[in-house]
Parts: C-alpha cells; structure tokens; sequence
C-alpha cells in the first residue's frame, strides 16, 4: 500500500495512515452486492442493441426493396452522397418525384420558398416560409450536410456561398440552398431518367462564379 501511495503523490505517509486508508477503503468502496444486477442489466442492454441494429438492417433493405419499385432511384443514387435511407426517407416525404411540373413545386412542398421577413413596421429582408413539410426539411437538412461532406459540387457551392463577397450566407442559409439544389437535381434526373453527372449540375453563369470564387 505505501509503494502505491508513493508512487501517487510526493508527500511522506506513514504506515499508519496507510493503515486507516485500508481499513476504511474496506467499508466505503468494493462492495459487490450490486454486481449481479448490473451485469444483468448489460446484457439486457446489449441483447436490446443487437435486436434494434437487426431490425435496422431489415428495415434498410425494406427500403432498398421499396425504391426498386419506383421508376427512378437508381438515377437517384447515383448521386454522390445519396444513401438507400436518405432517399427512400425523402421520397416517403416528397412522393413520386415525376408528378411535379418544375422543382420550384418541390421546393414550395418542403416550405423552401421565400417571403418578405418582417414585424410591423420593421422589414429585415427575406426567409423562408417553412409553410410545408417539416419532415421533408429535416431529412433534406440531413441530406445536405452529408452532401457537403462528400459531394464536391454541393462543397463548392456550399463555400462559395459563406464566402462570396456580395451578400455572403450564413451556415444554415447556405445549407438550405444546397437543399433546393438536391431537389432540382431529385426532379431533373427523375426527369430525364438519366445519371449523375458531375460537370453538369452546375449551369454556365454558376459554373462563373464558382471559377471566379
């Protein structure tokens, strides 16, 4: 006990304090009553993990069995960071992409669509209306922030629009236009029945400004 003491702190003990620390340690720490029912409890909680991780997995391929029935997710998942549940989640939200007439409907559907910002007599500028589906916006928001993350387009849009020098965006606004690009991207290969293509998400006057960034 003194060798271990002594290798914690640089003051001197004695043998008897050494002593009164054992004699208490045995009545204050150590006890092994509740022993039994916390290994219980891990095991519940660890036979629980492995059940939810389980249905996770068939709930996935349920998802996956679910887009093969639309006429136009494997277009869609050719979109760099799209994933079976990110889309098969947005297009419970969105419904069948190829019932719309432009994305500017998509983008009204989730409450993407701009208003004047103001209180009485105090006008602040422009938002959102977030007069559509909360659910939809949530799993866009999720969709964005991976789609920044691993797709070179929406990071470089995404960049460019903190940073540009005429009216930079904040964070979420930001995020927010990259969510009503993934929805003109869902409509227009939905559309044309075609793949990802990365040299042409962007139009020419954008693709200035990116260069010009």
């Amino acid at each position: 006990m003194l060798d271990e003491i002594k290798k914690a702190v640089k003051k001197t003990v004695g043998r008897k304090k050494a002593a009164q620390l054992v004699e208490v340690a045995r009545d204050s720490i150590g006890v092994d009553y509740g022993e039994y029912a916390a290994r219980f409890k891990i095991q519940q909680l660890m036979e629980e993990l492995e059940l939810i991780t389980s249905q996770l997995e068939e709930l996935e391929v349920e998802m996956a069995e679910a887009l093969k029935k639309t006429e136009v997710s494997e277009y869609l998942l050719s979109i760099t960071g799209m994933g079976v549940v990110s889309l098969a989640t947005c297009l419970g939200e969105l419904g069948d992409p190829l019932r719309f007439e432009d994305a500017r409907q998509m983008s009204r559907l989730a409450g993407y669509n701009l208003i004047e910002d103001s209180s009485g007599k105090n006008k602040s500028g422009t938002c959102i209306s977030k007069r559509g589906r909360k659910n939809l916006r949530s799993v866009l928001y999720q969709i964005s922030l991976t789609m920044v993350a691993t797709n070179k387009e929406m990071r470089q849009l995404y960049d460019y629009l903190k940073t540009r020098e005429d009216n930079p965006l904040k964070k979420m606004q930001a995020l927010v236009v990259v969510s009503k690009k993934v929805l003109t991207l869902i409509f227009t290969l939905s559309k044309k029945k075609a793949y990802y293509e990365p040299e042409l998400v962007f139009g020419s006057y954008r693709k200035s400004q990116l260069q010009a960034a």
